[in-house]
């Protein structure tokens, strides 16, 4: 794994390194539409992850719970009556 990570942070640090000494400069006007475009398209990846982990969090959690013992749930039993429309009671 260390060996993994060496190699990884080798690669960014000459990578940037290059990318730095021969840069060409442009001198190009940005329009502000696209950087808006660039900031949605992070945003939804940034979402995206959000909700992904979420998922997979509680996929793990149900997982673990799984094995301690059944889980109690709640039942709803609604009970009508002449004087009101419904009563709704729960029993846990």
């Amino acid at each position: 794994m260390k060996k993994l990570l060496l190699e990884v942070t080798k690669f960014m640090y000459f990578f940037t390194a290059g990318l730095m000494l021969f840069t060409n400069y442009a001198h190009a006007y940005i329009d502000p539409s696209a950087v808006t475009y660039i900031i949605q398209g992070v945003a939804a990846v940034v979402i995206a992850a959000g909700a992904l982990l979420t998922v997979f969090r509680h996929k793990l959690m149900a997982f673990f719970k799984k094995g301690k013992g059944e889980q109690e749930r709640a039942e709803i039993h609604i009970i009508e009556d002449d004087d009101t429309d419904a009563v709704v009671t729960t029993e846990e």
